[in-house]
C-alpha cells in the first residue's frame, strides 16, 4: 500500500472521538509499521497522547516482554493469531483492561473470555485453487483435502507456522484429536512439494504450476491482488478463493490482536487506544490496509475483500485455538506434517 492510500484512507478516521489528554503509550507491535502508525498518529492528534511504536516478530517481541518483565516500557502488545495472544496470557506478559467499550463491541468469539486480549482484524485461512485446472464444485470441506484425488495437488507451508497449527487445532475442536490426526495423515500424502516459504509462497507456487490448491490467509492473496506490481496482479489474477465447509460449521477465521500488558505504566491511556481502534473508521481503515476483515458487527467489508464473495465464518471461540495449540503441534509431528 502506497503512502497516498495511507493518508486517503487516514482522512476517514473520526476527529473527535476523545477529548484532549495529555501522556503517551507504548506499543510493541508484530503487525509492520505502514499497517498501524498512521491509525495511531490520527489517534494522537485526537487525544494529545504519544504513541511510541515499537515493531518486531511476533514471537521475538513475546519473548522481550518476558525477559524485561517489570521493566518493560510496553503497554500494549499488539501480535497475530489466537495461538499466540494465548501464549502471551499463559506467559503471564498481559493484564485484564475490564473495558465495558470493548467487551460490547466485539464478539465473545473474537477475544479472551477472561478479558485478556481482544480481535482488531480476521483474516481467514482457506483454500486457494488455480483457475481452469480446479472446478471449484470438486471442493467442499477442509477435510476432503485428505481424499486422495488431491495427491500430488497441495501447497501448504510447515507445521511450525502458528496459522496451520491454529488450523488444525480449530478441527480438533470440530471433529475431534483422532479424527484430525487422520486428516491431517491424508493431506501429507497429497503435498505437492515439501513444504516451505510463506503464505505468499504457496500462492505463487499454485500460479506457477507447481500444485494445483494452496492453503493461506486471505490478506496475503488480499496483497497480490491490490498490489500496484503488474507481476502480482496477474499471479492473483489465475487463482481464486474457495470457502470451505459452508453447509457446516464455516471457513476457520483467525485475528490479529491486542491486549494491555502486565506491567504497564499507562493503563488508561492504553485502553483508550484499544476502544479508539474499534471504532468504526478505524476499522474500516485497518482492514482495508491490511487485507483483512473488521471484527466490530456491522462495519463494512474493505471493497479490495468484497471481490472474493461473501461466506460462513467458522465461529469458533478462539481461545480453544491456544488450548489445543499442543495437542495440534504433537498431532501434526505424528502425521510427517514437516
Amino acid at each position: 500500500v502506497g503512502s497516498v492510500a495511507l493518508v486517503s484512507v487516514a482522512s476517514l478516521l473520526p476527529t473527535s472521538v476523545f477529548a484532549e489528554e495529555a501522556g503517551l503509550v507504548n506499543v510493541y507491535s508484530a503487525r509492520k509499521e505502514a499497517l498501524i502508525k498512521p491509525m495511531l498518529e490520527r489517534f494522537t492528534e485526537q487525544t494529545g497522547i504519544t504513541v511510541n511504536l515499537v515493531t518486531g516478530k511476533a514471537d521475538a517481541l513475546l519473548k522481550r516482554l518476558e525477559v524485561e518483565g517489570s521493566a518493560s516500557p510496553a503497554d500494549l502488545f499488539v501480535t497475530v493469531d489466537a495461538g499466540r495472544l494465548h501464549r502471551a496470557k499463559e506467559a503471564g506478559v498481559l493484564q485484564v483492561s475490564g473495558s465495558k467499550t470493548l467487551n460490547k463491541a466485539i464478539p465473545a468469539s473474537l477475544k479472551d473470555a477472561d478479558g485478556y486480549w481482544y480481535g482488531m482484524t480476521q483474516r481467514a485461512r482457506t483454500v486457494f485453487y488455480v483457475k481452469g485446472k480446479v472446478d471449484p464444485s470438486e471442493l467442499s470441506t477442509y477435510e476432503d483435502l485428505a481424499d486422495p484425488k488431491w495427491k500430488g495437488r497441495i501447497c501448504v507451508r510447515s507445521s511450525s507456522n502458528i496459522y496451520n497449527q491454529s488450523l488444525v487445532a480449530s478441527m480438533i475442536d470440530a471433529i475431534g484429536e483422532e479424527k484430525t490426526e487422520a486428516w491431517a495423515k491424508g493431506l501429507v500424502k497429497n503435498f505437492a512439494k515439501p513444504p516451505s516459504g510463506g503464505d505468499t509462497d504457496q500462492l505463487k507456487a499454485a500460479a506457477a504450476g507447481v500444485c494445483d490448491l494452496a492453503i493461506a490467509n486471505t490478506y496475503y492473496f488480499g496483497r497480490l491482488l491490490n498490489s500496484k506490481d503488474e507481476a502480482k496482479q496477474a499471479l492473483a489474477s489465475k487463482l481464486a478463493a474457495f470457502w470451505p465447509n459452508q453447509d457446516d460449521r464455516g471457513v476457520h477465521m483467525n485475528v490479529s490482536g491486542i491486549g494491555v500488558t502486565k506491567h504497564a505504566r499507562n493503563v488508561e491511556n492504553a485502553v483508550k487506544l484499544m476502544e479508539f481502534m474499534t471504532s468504526d473508521a478505524s476499522q474500516m481503515w485497518y482492514a482495508e490496509v491490511n487485507n483483512e476483515y473488521p471484527v466490530v458487527e456491522g462495519v463494512k467489508i474493505p471493497s479490495n475483500l468484497a471481490t472474493m464473495g461473501e461466506f460462513k465464518a467458522d465461529d469458533i471461540v478462539l481461545s480453544k485455538l491456544g488450548e489445543n495449540n499442543r495437542a495440534a503441534v504433537q498431532l501434526m509431528d505424528r502425521a510427517g506434517w514437516k
